[in-house]
């Protein structure tokens, strides 16, 4: 059971709701966000909910069987929109594209990636400055300094940024330099990391676990929803199974399931999805009409020349064909509604 509190309660009134949800078996959590403040309670015995409806401080009062309560679509009547400011709004029915390298390497880099955007009409750049590599020799980032560039870089020309953030101590240095925090695969539930972000006034995108179910991606954003930060996105990018044909199996059932499920956008990730270049137009145009909010891929200068991940990076040239199509398709599948 979810409750809305009236931004005018006090703490007795909060306090004699709790009191009473106990004294009914109830256990209770409260939580604060950037827009509301709402009082979870989480109980099996018969209770009807009218005997708490016009209590002092109660607003509205919302019945989930869902155990993951706030991100659950059953309670909230317009999805969740991220506004990131400059015009640039992550909604349903508004296809909103996130392009860049796999990892920043330079100023050079930075500097030709942001014009490509701005060519293909693309605001939001992604790329890593902290990478999680599967081997220790691999190219792992140039950290917070080359995060500081590409942030000036970027904030010059009106470009958004999301980068990956894979520890604790790592949120507070960054949170000046992104406007969108990633949750990796490999730390969807790493849950000191998910609690800490849950306490940021910034959007947080997560990642579906490698190997993780479409509920575990729901309980992660909770976590980070529970702890008072409510700016969420949802991301496919693929789970790994016995095919050893492609990097991943991108899971398109999972889109308009997670779209039914909850009430957050929805990214693709079709880079990761299937990790070959010339697959991954394909796998993202399909996200899309299968419901997806946004695609969020790997465009690079010079694939052949990128330090991570250049067998599934589009050219430049690939990336502005795929934003033209992703947006064709997008009117498609809204003319089809």
């Amino acid at each position: 059971m979810i409750i809305q509190l009236k931004p005018q309660a006090i703490p007795q009134q909060i306090e004699e709701l709790r009191n009473y949800l106990t004294e009914h078996r109830f256990t209770t959590k409260e939580v604060n966000t950037q827009k509301g403040s709402y009082l979870i309670a989480i109980g099996k015995g018969e209770f009807d909910i009218r005997a708490i409806g016009f209590m002092d401080g109660v607003a509205d009062i919302h019945v989930v069987s869902d155990n993951y309560k706030l991100v659950s679509a059953k309670w909230k009547v317009d999805p969740t929109e991220i506004d990131l400011g400059n015009d640039i709004v992550i909604k349903q029915g508004n296809l909103s594209i996130m392009a860049g390298p796999c990892s920043i390497e330079g100023e050079e880099q930075i500097k030709n990636t942001i014009e490509h955007l701005k060519k293909a009409g693309i605001g939001i750049m992604r790329g890593g400055v902290y990478k999680p590599r599967s081997s220790p020799y691999s190219f792992r980032g140039m950290g917070i300094d080359g995060l500081r560039l590409w942030y000036q870089m970027a904030n010059e020309n009106g470009i958004k940024i999301i980068s990956e953030v894979m520890q604790v101590s790592q949120i507070e240095e960054m949170y000046d330099y992104v406007d969108i925090f990633q949750v990796g695969a490999r730390n969807t539930q790493n849950y000191n990391l998910l609690d800490e972000l849950g306490k940021v006034d910034k959007p947080v995108m997560i990642k579906r676990g490698i190997s993780g179910t479409i509920d575990e991606l729901l309980y992660s954003a909770e976590y980070v929803f529970s702890g008072g930060n409510e700016k969420l996105l949802l991301c496919e990018r693929g789970i790994r199974t016995y095919e050893k044909a492609s990097r991943n199996t991108f899971d398109i059932n999972a889109i308009p399931i997670l779209k039914a499920k909850s009430h957050l956008p929805v990214i693709s990730d079709p880079s990761h999805g299937i990790g070959i270049r010339d697959h991954v137009p394909a796998i993202a145009l399909a996200s899309v009409l299968a419901g997806a909010d946004g695609v969020i891929y790997e465009a690079h200068q010079d694939p052949r020349k990128a330090y991570s991940d250049g067998q599934q990076t589009l050219t430049f040239n690939q990336s502005l064909d795929l934003a033209n199509n992703l947006r064709k398709v997008m009117k498609m599948r809204l003319d089809m509604l």
